[in-house]
């Protein structure tokens, strides 16, 4: 009887460990940390020696596409952390290169030829380019504007890659810690003072996804270290393309 019970307790334990949700995002993480310093630069050369883990990574995110039956935070912790990671696999294929944008073919035609419309991501049964993963799935499902403070296009003007993978259970802090950075990093948005800011071009590429439930100011100002006022003069900074790399 005793025997008989503990092999119930065992299939009931196993059990609940296959019906867990999600995947694995520790091994990403761990090369993360390892690869990628505070300011999110990062060391492809190293990282390319470690390409295996990277790829063995990806592995599980293309047996593993995200079911119905996840959270809203599993799944979208998977989609960026599968926008970056095939992001840094794309640079590790052509490293070394001075910059994303040269990735591509030589003649750029927008939504046809850039390196965010290579087809090079396989995830189930379908077939994804990085744009897809941004446009069609991240900002078309989640309607989350923190999301463009942790995609990363591998280039120095964008939002820091975060040393760490985004995780289901600590992702509203994680997106809220990404978003407050890029706003207080003066070399991405450069706040002068309440009556005026010279803000990342991101902000004027995705104006519409800041600014549905108010202006974009007052979005900005939940984050931002210096408060601005509804009426103050806004700037873009010139976007800094070159590969965010360790020097």
């Amino acid at each position: 009887m005793k025997v008989q019970f503990t092999s119930l307790l065992l299939l009931f334990f196993l059990g609940n460990i296959q019906a867990q949700p999600g995947v694995s995002h520790a091994s990403y993480d761990a090369l993360l940390q390892k690869h990628v310093d505070d300011q999110g630069l990062v060391s492809y050369k190293e990282l390319k020696s470690e390409r295996q883990k990277l790829k063995s990574y990806l592995s599980i995110l293309e047996s593993n596409p995200p079911q119905k039956s996840w959270t809203r935070d599993e799944k979208l912790a998977y989609w960026i952390n599968a926008y970056n990671a095939y992001t840094l696999d794309l640079i590790l294929e052509h490293y070394p290169v001075a910059s994303i944008k040269d990735i591509g073919s030589t003649i750029k035609i927008p939504f046809v030829s850039t390196a965010w419309d290579i087809k090079f991501i396989n995830i189930g049964d379908k077939e994804y380019d990085l744009n897809n993963i941004e446009h069609g799935i991240i900002r078309k499902e989640f309607e989350e504007p923190r999301i463009h403070f942790a995609l990363v296009c591998a280039a120095i003007s964008c939002p820091k890659l975060q040393n760490k993978a985004y995780f289901p259970e600590t992702l509203d802090a994680q997106l809220t810690k990404a978003a407050k950075e890029f706003l207080s990093n003066p070399s991405k948005n450069e706040i002068k003072s309440a009556e005026r800011a010279t803000l990342s071009k991101l902000f004027n590429w995705y104006r519409g996804d800041f600014n549905n439930n108010g202006t974009l100011i007052e979005y900005v100002n939940q984050y931002a270290p210096v408060k601005l006022n509804k009426d103050a003069n806004i700037d873009w900074m010139d976007y800094n393309w070159a590969l965010n790399e360790q020097k």
